[in-house]
This record gives C-alpha cells, structure tokens and sequence, in this order.
C-alpha cells in the first residue's frame, strides 16, 4: 500500500499541477469559456487511464501460465521505463513546465475547441497511463489484493487535495525537494519491478537461470512474515532471486542514482523561476505573489 501512495501521490501530483497550470492560465487569460472543454479533456484522460487498468487486471484471464508470465514480466520491464524517463524529465524540465503549458495553451486556444481538448488529454493521459501501468506492475509483484489499489486511490486523492489548496494559496510545497526525495524512492521502487518482471520472464523460459539462486535469505526474512511482507510491498524484495534477477537490480541502481543525483544536482544550481502561489494568484486576476521568489515552490512543477 504505502509504495502505491507513493505512486498515486507523485503522479497524481504532476497531473494535479498540470491542470492546475492550465485552469490558472485560461483564468488569467479572461477566457473562462474555454474551461468546459479542459474538464472534457481531463476527464477522457482519466476513463482512458481507468480502462487500462481493466484491461491489465482483466485481460490475461483465459491466457496459459507461460503467456501471462510473458505478459507480467514485458510489461513491468515497461512500467520501469516509463517510470525512469518521467523521474528524470521532471528533474530535467521542472522549471519551464509552466511557460510551456502556457505556450501550448495558447496555440490550443487559437487552434479551436478540439485544441483545447486534446491538450488537456494529452497533458494528463501522460499521467495516468504512467499510473496505471506501474501501478498494475507493482500490485502484481506483490500477488494482488486490494490494499495496493486502495493505496494508490488514497495517494492520488492527497494529490488532489494538495493541489486544492495550492491552488488557492492555503499551501505552500517545495517542489524541487519534494520531486527529488520522491525520485529517489521511485528509483528503488522501480529497481524491484525489474527484478521481478526479469523473474516473470525466466518463469516463461524467456530468460535463463530462474534456478539458479544468488542467495536464500528466506530463513531469516520469510515472506510471510511482517517484515518480509513490508519489504516486499515497499521494494519488490524476494528473500530467493535468481543471479539475474540480483544482477539486473544492482546495475539499475549503480547506473539510475549517480544519474539522476546529477540531475537534481544540476537543477539545484540553476535560479527558480516559478512559485506554487503563482497559479493560485494568476486564477483570482493576479497578486504579489505572482512576482518571483527565491524559493521553489509549487505551481510551476516544471
């Protein structure tokens, strides 16, 4: 559950901001008459994110175990890439996010209704599918039940809520750091989805060496236990990978943390542009809080 938060929450975060964002420049911009069609794109972003997930949770049914091994493992390997590219999109475009929405809003906005739309279906779909599939690929490690979902729900529903109350100047986050720590923590999360979908594919007979064990920590860490269970939950942990499975965590890890370590590192350096009061002033006509400050804060994510 509390990894799916961290799903739910982070993601749900970036969608939240992103409609934020727009609402807050289409306000600004004196033309409120666009907004029923921003909500249209919005809410065809999420039925798409919601039917993928049915369709991930229902459509393997029917299929042969070595099919939906194969299916499992190639999907979270997936999952893994779609989530790696956004951690490091986020650290590499977080502070011109907001004037490129904006640019694009206005294009959409001289383009006519469909423009509108699909800006906002684009802009939050992105999210959503990124949510959804990771999500699916996560309550899978961990054999299902409905505690990852509910905490994936409860994560996206704290996104809303703090994007609320951003939005109307009550809240104040330093997105910079809280992207980072997130980032991090996604990074481990997503290292112990692609151990267990390289284990999925050696279950198939895709990869080789399913048998071949690099340890067997079970006796100390069963999986049945507390621990074991938290630790899977959290990171994927299995107290029995292969030396494949071992191997493809580790080199994720050495390679993904020094990269991404640079990369908020490089971000740090550079002067903040957007504040998080910005979207929230520039919805009620505009205020001192739409000037610049020298802290990082959210409203302009990226």
């Amino acid at each position: 559950m509390l990894a799916n938060y961290l799903i739910g929450l982070r993601e749900g975060l970036e969608a939240a901001l992103v409609v934020g964002i727009l609402i807050a420049a289409v306000v600004k911009l004196g033309r409120r008459d666009v907004l029923p069609r921003l909500w249209l794109g919005v809410a065809a972003a999420v039925v798409l994110s919601l039917g993928l997930g049915a369709v991930l949770t229902f459509g393997a049914y029917g299929l042969t175990f070595q099919a939906q091994e194969i299916i499992g493992g190639g999907l979270s390997v997936v999952a893994v890439g779609f989530v790696t590219w956004m951690v490091f999109w986020m650290a590499r475009t977080a502070r011109s996010m907001r004037g490129e929405l904006e640019s694009s809003l206005d294009r959409a906005i001289a383009g006519g209704a469909w423009a509108v739309v699909a800006l906002a279906f684009l802009s939050v779909g992105r999210e959503g599918i990124e949510t959804a599939l990771f999500v699916w690929a996560t309550v899978q490690s961990t054999g299902g039940g409905e505690a990852p979902v509910v905490g994936a729900l409860l994560g996206i529903l704290t996104a809303v809520a703090i994007e609320v109350a951003i939005y109307r100047g009550v809240v104040r986050l330093d997105l910079r750091r809280f992207f980072t720590v997130t980032g991090y923590l996604l990074v481990l999360v997503a290292a112990g989805v692609l151990a267990y979908g390289v284990g999925d594919l050696q279950e198939a007979g895709v990869l080789p060496g399913r048998t071949s064990l690099a340890f067997d920590v079970s006796a100390a860490v069963p999986p049945t236990s507390w621990w074991g269970t938290l630790l899977q939950g959290l990171v994927n942990f299995t107290p029995t990978p292969s030396w494949l499975q071992a191997g493809v965590w580790l080199a994720y890890v050495a390679v993904v943390v020094p990269l991404f370590a640079r990369a908020t590192r490089s971000r740090s350096t550079r002067p903040a542009e957007a504040t998080a009061a910005s979207a929230g002033a520039a919805a009620a006509g505009g205020s001192p809080t739409d000037r610049p400050t020298t802290r990082t804060t959210a409203g302009a994510p990226r």
